[in-house]
């Protein structure tokens, strides 16, 4: 090993080290969020082809999620999550590259999709696993999932942050914000090669664990297909539109400091979704939907303010929405998780949790559905249809609400994680 990593990790804890990767990770992905008002004013791409960029991230993020956890458990967390940095430095490259041409953001983006998926699927199990004996002995439980919850939460926000001023304010506003954010990757990337390898499944046993995690009977059960399955992809698709659709359609409000509102919207749904979680649990039921429920009408409520703000052009509205959008999230993910949790048996949790978080990330589509229909029908014949759609979801959950509840099969020492949406 040499000095310089001799260095580092007499600095840090094991688990740090992976807080600094997953940190660069979730930085990456959300870093986009505020600059799509950049793309269409000053470089003067289309809302569809602004919000297809939007999309692409999650081509990436869907296939990392799903299969980078199974890999992990064969070829153990630091290979592969030293792939997830790799990812995130590279679509920052590419990202920097931009004012070159439209295929350079494209592939940066799914670049950065790749690096958040690996964040979520490995990160995490290695991060909780670093939180515990003999890595961690004065760790108490459930401090790996608090670690993650942080971290997820922390990147986001920064990352949104940053770039949003950077481009506002910053010298080179499609070049400066990707910069930044590769040159405090680096050192995240030296971090995790000074982590203990934690976890590889035997060499004898490897395949049958990578097949058990892509079996999940859990996936055809009822609940999971008329409860999870309709509630899940409005968590990200009302993000999608509050704090990445809204700011662009803002322009007559905000002026000249659209990326500043911009960015102010992705803190405000991000810290309302942080927020709400510890209370959430208070909300969701084991009898019942009822906190899907409450979730998705927070983000129908939420998507109706944002169309009124838009037809308005009330910052005012604009900014309740995404606290109502947030508070939607915050819900929405605990009690998705929780329910997720009582439908899958021991051996398929991970599994369909991972399917719970790719049908959410399939609402980030949404904006870019809603801009090509608009130039048929018109915006806010669109926009309020999304509304009544939400809405017809919010009767579907009360209609399925406390049908086909699994057996009680007694406690699952599976915690939930507070992931916030990274984009």
């Amino acid at each position: 090993m040499s000095a310089a990593a001799t260095g580092v990790t007499s600095r840090l804890r094991p688990w740090m080290a992976v807080w600094a990767g997953i940190f660069a990770c979730t930085w990456g992905g959300n870093q986009f969020s505020p600059l799509l008002l950049m793309y269409e004013e000053r470089v003067h791409y289309s809302s569809i082809v602004v919000n297809g960029l939007l999309g692409i991230y999650v081509l990436g993020l869907i296939p990392a999620l799903l299969i980078a956890g199974a890999m992990s458990d064969r070829r153990g967390r630091k290979r592969l999550m030293l792939g997830g940095v790799l990812a995130t430095i590279t679509g920052s490259v590419l990202l920097a590259l931009g004012p070159f041409g439209l295929g350079f953001l494209a592939a940066g983006r799914l670049f950065s999709g790749i690096g958040v998926g690996v964040a979520m699927a490995v990160g995490t199990s290695w991060m909780t696993e670093l939180s515990m004996r003999p890595y961690d002995a004065g760790a108490r439980p459930g401090t790996g999932a608090r670690r993650s919850a942080v971290v997820f939460g922390t990147g986001s926000a920064c990352g949104a942050l940053v770039a949003g001023l950077l481009a506002q304010w910053g010298p080179l506003p499609e070049t400066l914000p990707f910069l930044v954010h590769i040159a405090l990757s680096v050192p995240a990337l030296a971090a995790v090669l000074t982590a203990p390898e934690t976890h590889r499944a035997p060499a004898d046993t490897a395949e049958s664990v990578s097949r058990r995690r892509f079996r999940a009977p859990g996936m055809t059960h009822k609940r999971f297909l008329l409860v999870v399955m309709i509630a899940s992809p409005w968590l990200f698709g009302g993000a999608a539109i509050g704090y990445g659709y809204l700011p662009t359609r803002l322009e007559d409000a905000t002026g000249a400091y659209g990326l500043v509102f911009a960015t102010s919207a992705s803190v405000i749904a991000l810290a309302t979704s942080s927020l709400v979680q510890p209370f959430a649990r208070w909300i969701h039921s084991e009898n019942s939907a009822r906190g899907l429920i409450v979730a998705v009408l927070a983000l129908t409520a939420g998507i109706a303010l944002a169309t009124a703000s838009i037809g308005l052009q009330s910052i005012i509205l604009a900014v309740v929405s995404n606290v109502a959008i947030g508070a939607g999230i915050g819900i929405g993910q605990v009690s998705g998780l929780l329910e997720v949790q009582r439908i899958a048996g021991p051996s398929e949790l991970a599994v369909l949790t991972g399917a719970f978080y790719s049908l959410a990330y399939v609402g980030f589509f949404l904006p870019l559905i809603i801009a090509g229909l608009a130039v048929h029908v018109g915006l806010f014949v669109v926009l309020w249809s999304v509304v009544a759609l939400a809405a017809l979801t919010v009767l579907g959950l009360a209609f399925s609400s406390t049908k086909h509840l699994p057996p009680v099969r007694g406690p699952v020492e599976v915690e939930v994680p507070d992931e916030e949406p990274v984009w």
